[in-house]
């Protein structure tokens, strides 16, 4: 019986290891490619590494109506500052994030966090991620502004 409960444990704890484990592994990718790779770096490697070429930004206007962003898009948009001076960031103008939760299902995970520009909370982001055979990738994000 003690062998059976002994047992029970240390599955239980093998468990709780591999989740908090791939917990941490989102939250890389999200760190490397959305905030330093994306926001304060612009870098292409980076971005490209942790998004899927079919991520979609969606958000909704004033008049109620949504609209999207897709990553190229934004690619190019930051290849551009990245070409005018304007990233990488530094100092204060750094984004940072505060990870509210991380919560994984299988291959689906979808993760909270506050986005900082400086010191001053600008958004709480969802990001959703699929596991793919290469990895972790970044498929959709929705977010409030303050």
């Amino acid at each position: 019986m003690r062998a059976l409960l002994l047992s029970a444990v240390l599955v239980l704890c093998m468990g709780l290891t591999m989740a908090q484990n791939e917990k941490e592994t989102v939250k890389q990718v999200v760190q490397s490619a959305y905030i330093e790779g994306l926001q304060n770096e612009g870098d292409l490697a980076k971005i490209e590494a942790g998004f899927h070429p079919d991520f979609k930004l969606l958000g909704v206007g004033k008049d109620g109506k949504m609209w999207q962003y897709a990553i190229g898009e934004w690619k190019q948009k930051q290849a551009k500052k990245r070409e005018e001076g304007k990233l990488p960031l530094t100092g204060d103008e750094l984004v940072t994030a505060k990870y509210q939760s991380i919560d994984i299902t299988g291959n689906a995970a979808v993760v909270k966090l506050d986005y900082y520009k400086g010191s001053t909370k600008a958004y709480t982001d969802y990001l959703s991620l699929y596991k793919f055979p290469e990895g972790w990738k970044i498929v959709n994000k929705t977010f409030h502004k303050y």
